[in-house]
This record gives C-alpha cells, sequence and structure tokens, in this order.
C-alpha cells in the first residue's frame, strides 16, 4: 500500500462512519489523504473511527450532515472547506436499503430512500464540484449496486432503481464535469458483509444469504468493505486517470442476473 498515494488531497466519505464507507475513510486515510468522514445520526460510530485514525497520525474529522437535504450539504462542503481545504475526492457512498416488491411495497419509505441514494448524490456532487472544476482536478466516485444491472435477487426491485439512477447520473455527471479535468465512476458492490445489509436479519438468516450468494459468486464467497475500498480508491487514484463515465462491478463474479448485454 503506498502511504503517499493521496497526499496533499482532500476527500469526502459520505456515509462514512460504518461499513463500505468506514472501510474506504481507513483506506483512504491511511494512502496519506485527508478525509472528512460524514454521518447523519451515528456520531459515535463517526467519533470512533475519527479517534483511531488520529491516533494513527492520519487527518481525518467527522462532520454531521443529511445528504437528502441540500441545505446541510452545501453546509458540510463549506466545513470542510475550512477545515481541510477544497475536496479533490468526492465518495458518494451514504444509501439506505428498503426491501419492496412490484405489489408490495411502503410509498414512503421509497421516497425516502430515493431522497438518500440519489438526491443524496445529486446534493454533494453539485456541493464539491465548483472547487474541483477551479483546481481542474477532481474525483467522484459514486457507490451503486449489482442490482441496478439486474441480479436475481428478491426485494430490492426499489432499490435497484434508486442505484440504476445512480448509474445515469454518474454518466451525465461526467459528461458535464470532464471539460474540467473531472473523472466521474461509479462501483458496483454485490452482497457485502456491512451493518445494512445485516439489519432486521436474524443470524440464521443472515449465514443462508451468505451461503447462498456465495453459490452465485465465482470465487465463493459474499464481500467484504475492504473489497469495495480498494476498488474506490483506485477510481480515486492518478491509476485510473483515463478513466470516466465507468461502472465497475465489485461482486466476486456473480451469475444470476436476469438478462445479459
Amino acid at each position: 500500500m503506498d502511504t503517499e498515494r493521496f497526499k496533499g488531497r482532500v476527500a469526502l466519505v459520505t456515509g462514512g462512519s460504518r461499513g463500505i464507507g468506514r472501510a474506504v475513510v481507513e483506506r483512504l486515510a491511511a494512502e496519506g489523504a485527508a478525509v472528512a468522514v460524514n454521518y447523519r445520526i451515528r456520531s459515535g460510530e463517526a467519533e470512533d473511527i475519527v479517534q483511531r485514525l488520529q491516533s494513527e497520525g492520519c487527518q481525518v474529522f467527522a462532520v454531521q450532515a443529511d445528504v437528502a437535504v441540500r441545505s446541510e450539504v452545501d453546509a458540510m462542503v463549506r466545513r470542510v472547506r475550512d477545515e481541510l481545504g477544497t475536496i479533490d475526492i468526492l465518495v458518494n457512498n451514504a444509501g439506505v436499503l428498503v426491501t419492496g416488491d412490484l405489489l408490495n411495497y411502503d410509498a414512503e419509505a421509497f421516497e425516502h430512500m430515493w431522497r438518500v441514494n440519489v438526491n443524496g448524490v445529486l446534493h454533494a456532487t453539485a456541493a464539491a464540484a465548483p472547487g474541483m472544476i477551479e483546481k481542474k482536478w477532481g474525483r467522484v466516485v459514486n457507490l451503486s449496486s449489482i442490482a441496478a444491472v439486474g441480479t436475481a435477487f428478491s426485494g430490492t426491485t426499489l432499490y435497484a432503481a434508486t442505484k440504476g439512477a445512480v448509474q445515469i447520473l454518474t454518466k451525465r455527471f461526467a459528461y458535464e464535469l470532464g471539460p474540467s479535468g473531472i473523472t466521474v465512476n461509479a462501483v458496483l458492490p454485490g452482497f457485502t458483509l456491512t451493518d445494512m445489509v445485516s439489519e432486521g436479519h436474524t443470524e440464521e438468516e443472515m449465514q443462508q444469504s451468505i451461503e447462498a450468494v456465495a453459490r452465485k459468486s465465482l470465487l465463493g464467497r459474499a464481500g467484504e468493505p475492504g473489497d469495495i475500498a480498494s476498488v474506490v480508491a483506485f477510481l480515486a487514484s492518478e491509476d485510473s486517470r483515463f478513466m470516466t463515465a465507468q461502472f465497475l462491478a465489485v461482486d466476486g463474479g456473480r451469475t444470476d442476473f436476469l438478462t445479459h448485454c
């Protein structure tokens, strides 16, 4: 691991207090970035990672904001700029998973999921982009999902719709921001062992899900947050400087797609 790959860079990771976001924070900080850890309500978890990374000599701080609310996002970006400097790397990781299918869904819950998963990406990118444009350099990495490209996994229809929207935004933002030297790409995680996927499930149910996913994976296992963080770090680095508007699936080679193209 190159401990100075991101030296001099400022990163904002939304939803950075746990799961994939937490792993991304750890990876970017370990490689030299100054990192703002966004959270909405989990202040304790955010401060925990901040204190640990600071004790290791990393430059990190926690910042509260609900990405679904544009005014809060604008205030967060201003605070990051005041504390660390202009944002170079934006990782749009904050998201929620609400299960539901065509004939069985909660409209209010879906609207909330849309505001977080889709509007949150729009708000954060719009707020961070002017600083990147001024510097003529920037990296935006959006967290989508393989659900958006048609995995056969019950209960994820509406979640897939929000992540499909993230992929369209990825392409359009890449089109708009490319002339300013800013790349915009998306990572599509498969089933990853995080708090979000385990919430509301018993240990037995989780084990059954893990085993089912492992059977559908060419690598024979579910993903871990670090698996996703390593790809995010690649897209945030100079190593990906000629890549934009791309989607990278990080799913262990899942085979259960509804169709192929």
